[in-house]
C-alpha cells in the first residue's frame, strides 16, 4: 500500500478519467504482505492504530496489522463455537466488525453453501481480540422456504442514531431490517423486511451488501455473480445510492437496483479475478475499500485486496 498519501492529491478531473470504461482501467489491489489469504474481509483500526480484520472460515478467520500492509494470522474469533451453530453449519461466513458504545459489535452468518436454511448472529468484545467475544445468539433466519437468505450481514448506523441491518444472497436478493440498539437485534417497533437490491430476470446473483452514507447519499455495495471458483470466478463489486437508506437505490444510469441495475465499482482484470465480499472502512487517509479477489497467476487462492475510493464524482472509485 505504497503511495497511499500522494494519490489522494490526485486533481477531480483526473478522476473523472479513472472511472472505468474498461477492465484494464480497474486498479490492482494494493500491495499487502504476509497472512492474505482470506474470503469476506471486514476491518477495523483501534483508537491505538492496529488493524483487526475478520474473514469467513472455522469460527471466523483473523488477521491483524499495524500499517495495513503487512498481515500476521491469529486464533480464531471464537476458540469454542457456539452450540447453536450446529443446526445450521460448522463454520461462520461474511462477519461484519464495527465499533460502538464502548464495545465491538460483530455480526456474522452460519449457513449451508448453496442452501438458504441460514442464521445471522452477533457477538460483542470489549477489545475486538480473538478469543474475547462473547456470542449474543442469533438475529435472523431464513429457511428452505423463504424467498432470501440471511447471510452477508452489514450493520449501518444512520445520523439519527437508528440502526439498519443489510444482508442477503440469491433468492429475491438484498434485505434490510431495523435494529434496536440496544439489544442489537430486530427493533419489536418496526418487523418489516425491506427489499433494496434485486435480479428479478436472468442470474439471481446479488449479495454481500455494504452501506454507506457520503455527501448525503446512502450508498450500497454489493457483490453480483458468482464468487467460490477460484480463477473460474465471475464476481465483481457494484454500487447504487439513494436518499432514503431503505431506497429505492439507482444506479448511475438511473437503473433500480431492484431491476438489476448497478454501477461498477470492480471487476476482474489481469490476475485479479472475480473481486468481491466487500467492506468499506473509514481511514486516516480516506474511505478504503477491503475486499477478496481470486489470483490468477496462483491457482485462484483467495487474496485480500485493499484500494483508496474517491468520492469526487459522486460516485465511489476505487484506485
Amino acid at each position: 500500500m505504497k503511495k497511499r498519501t500522494a494519490l489522494l492529491a490526485v486533481p477531480a478531473a483526473l478522476l473523472l478519467a479513472l472511472v472505468p470504461s474498461s477492465a484494464s482501467a480497474y486498479p490492482n489491489p494494493g500491495t499487502v504482505t504476509g497472512s492474505v489469504v482470506v474470503h469476506d474481509p471486514t476491518m477495523i483500526r483501534t483508537p491505538a492504530g492496529r488493524y483487526l480484520l475478520y474473514a469467513t472460515g472455522g469460527g471466523l478467520a483473523h488477521r491483524t496489522s499495524t500499517d495495513r500492509t503487512a498481515f500476521t494470522a491469529g486464533a480464531d474469533a471464537f476458540t469454542t463455537r457456539p452450540g447453536w451453530w450446529s443446526s445450521y453449519a460448522t463454520e461462520a461466513w461474511a462477519p461484519d466488525i464495527s465499533y460502538h458504545g464502548g464495545k465491538y459489535l460483530m455480526y456474522y452468518a452460519v449457513s449451508t453453501f448453496g442452501e438458504n436454511t441460514s442464521a445471522i448472529g452477533l457477538a460483542g468484545s470489549t477489545t475486538g481480540l480473538p478469543g474475547s467475544w462473547t456470542d449474543y445468539g442469533i438475529v435472523y433466519t431464513s429457511t428452505a422456504g423463504s424467498d432470501y437468505n440471511a447471510i452477508d450481514p452489514n450493520l449501518f448506523v444512520d445520523d439519527d442514531g437508528t440502526w439498519w441491518l443489510s444482508f442477503g444472497s440469491w433468492w429475491t436478493g438484498i434485505k434490510m431490517i431495523r435494529i434496536d440498539p440496544s439489544t442489537g437485534k430486530q427493533y419489536a417497533g418496526d418487523t418489516r423486511r425491506y427489499s433494496l437490491a434485486s435480479r428479478p430476470t436472468g442470474s439471481k446473483a446479488v449479495e454481500a451488501p455494504y452501506i454507506v452514507k457520503r455527501g448525503g447519499f446512502y450508498y450500497l455495495f454489493a457483490s453480483y455473480d458468482v464468487c467460490c471458483q477460484g480463477a473460474g470466478s465471475t464476481y465483481k463489486v457494484k454500487v447504487g445510492r439513494a436518499t432514503s437508506v431503505t431506497g429505492p437505490y439507482y444506479d448511475r444510469n438511473g437503473v433500480a437496483l431492484m431491476n438489476n441495475g448497478g454501477t461498477p465499482v470492480l471487476e476482474s482484470h489481469g490476475r485479479v479475478v472475480g473481486p468481491g465480499g466487500q467492506s468499506v472502512l473509514h481511514d486516516v487517509d480516506g474511505d478504503l475499500i477491503v475486499y477478496h479477489y481470486y489470483d490468477g497467476n496462483d491457482n485462484g487462492t483467495p487474496k485480500l485486496g485493499i484500494n483508496l475510493l474517491s468520492w469526487s464524482t459522486g460516485w465511489p472509485v476505487a484506485y
